[in-house]
């Protein structure tokens, strides 16, 4: 196997090379978690169909869907043990399994997977300028149906996008894929914490999205040449698409002059993860039946106040994510409970702290502390700033 080269002198100097030099060598792995190794929100969850929507398993990949999708899903982070990814160092993927079947899509459903990227971490790609850099795309990939498959990159800042293919030859086969873009030297990617580059992996699509041509250059989005010649891995309840080892890198590569895939340690990637979600306690964390979310503070006879600090600075002031309903939380203080149905993330919170108070009528003793915990099965507690 021919070995990448490393261009030390424009290491020091920040240029970049016209050949196969490894453009970011020391730098973190643009895609975050493309070895699907964290799920920090589950990882199995069933019943995927229509307005369904959203990052459901392994953190920074997301299934989403447009129009009305007839067929459901069961989504789960993986373990591998065996096949060609597995033998290439990676434990884990991301996989679709088809149970209810769609064998004509609508006109207007389109079926995706998708990894979003801040549009501030796009800056090596010099998109915009008259030196705007190609893409290479790399990943593993496994599916029960072979065919034509269609990625899409979108920027998010500037309404552009472009297409690339590639082909499953072997059913139920791990194949190693790259795919070659084109460089932009229209429309830069904003210097902000926005969304700026979006992949998305095509699974089903119609012919709202396959009617046009597939745009080998960037152009202004057009729905009609998102997904031409996409086969349907939703018309079947055998089909399965699986998909690991996602690496973006600047520069044209090919699959001998591709660099290795950075594989970083466990808690490196989900420090990185958590700046888009961080996932606190659930009931039952460590065996224990109450888990303590934070210590709290009664500053009158019915409001309660608890402070945690982020493991990570996150990408936006987070939202509250939780589950809610009768005796779902508590305010434990003077060996009694407080109950409550929710918490509410007060406008004191910012990127780097929370404040909880209380999501429901409370009454607790005034100046005294205590803590704030999970009493339902069913609770948990997290914090949500995802692209």
């Amino acid at each position: 196997m021919a070995l990448s080269k490393i261009d030390v002198a424009n290491m020091l100097t920040g240029l970049v090379p016209n050949d196969n030099t490894i453009r970011r060598p020391n730098a973190k792995p643009l895609i975050i978690n493309g070895d699907m190794a964290v799920a920090q929100r589950s990882t199995s969850v069933t019943g995927i169909s229509n307005g369904n929507s959203g990052y459901q398993t392994c953190d920074r990949i997301r299934f989403d869907e447009s129009g009305t999708m007839g067929a459901a899903l069961t989504i789960t982070q993986e373990s591998l043990t065996s096949g060609n990814a597995f033998l290439n160092g990676f434990a884990n993927a991301f996989k679709v399994d088809v149970t209810t079947a769609d064998s004509s899509p609508d006109a207007d459903d389109w079926s995706r997977l998708n990894m979003r990227i801040e549009a501030q971490d796009m800056k090596p790609f010099k998109k915009g300028t008259s030196n705007a850099e190609k893409y290479t795309l790399a990943f593993w990939v496994k599916a029960t149906k072979t065919g034509t498959n269609t990625i899409e990159l979108f920027d998010a800042d500037n309404t552009r996008s472009i297409g690339g293919s590639y082909t499953i030859s072997s059913s139920n086969t791990w194949e190693h894929k790259v795919v070659n873009f084109a460089a932009d030297t229209t429309g830069a990617f904003a210097d902000d914490n926005g969304e700026g580059l979006r992949i998305s992996w095509s699974l089903s699509a119609g012919s709202n999205y396959t009617s046009g041509t597939l745009p080998s250059a960037w152009e202004s989005s057009t729905v009609a040449n998102t997904a031409p010649n996409q086969v349907n891995h939703f018309d079947s309840t055998s089909n399965n698409f699986h998909i690991t080892g996602v690496q973006l890198e600047v520069g044209e590569y090919t699959s001998s002059t591709l660099p290795p895939f950075q594989h970083e340690s466990f808690g490196d990637s989900l420090a990185r993860c958590q700046r888009y979600y961080y996932f606190h306690v659930s009931e039952g964390i460590n065996n224990d039946t109450d888990t303590t979310i934070s210590l709290s503070s009664q500053y009158n006879s019915s409001s309660v106040k608890g402070f945690i600090t982020f493991p990570t600075r996150m990408r936006a002031t987070p939202t509250l994510d939780q589950n809610t309903g009768a005796n779902m939380y508590r305010v434990y203080e003077n060996n009694s409970n407080a109950t409550m149905t929710s918490l509410t993330l007060s406008s004191e919170s910012t990127r780097a702290t929370g404040c909880f108070t209380a999501g429901s009528s409370v009454s607790v003793t005034a100046g005294s502390c205590g803590a704030l915990q999970t009493m339902d099965g069913t609770a948990f507690v997290a914090f949500n700033a995802e692209l």
